[in-house]
């Protein structure tokens, strides 16, 4: 999902909300092999509009989640500590 397919995935979305003013709108993925950095931008905000997504591989399901999945707070966030991934316990040292 890149370049012109972009145009015409906005033109599809802006045509389904002129004749619904909350429509429920599924973007099926299942074709797609490839999603640029623009297109993921793209259904992240359509995504924030209330569209949802179909994915058939484990690429495009990857994105997807990427793009739906709302980030929880830990512990560390809470306190104000930077995010990362966990320190493992490699025994001692």
């Amino acid at each position: 999902m890149a370049g012109g397919w972009l145009r015409e995935l906005e033109e599809c979305w802006q045509s389904t909300l002129a004749c619904q003013p909350k429509p429920v709108l599924r973007v099926d993925l299942s074709g797609v092999t490839f999603i640029s950095a623009e297109g993921q931008a793209r259904l992240a905000a359509l995504h924030r509009q209330g569209a949802e997504f179909v994915a058939a591989d484990c690429l495009t399901k990857a994105v997807v989640t990427e793009i739906t999945e709302v980030p929880r707070p830990d512990s560390a966030a809470l306190k104000g500590k930077s995010e990362g991934r966990p320190k493992r316990n490699r025994g001692p040292t």
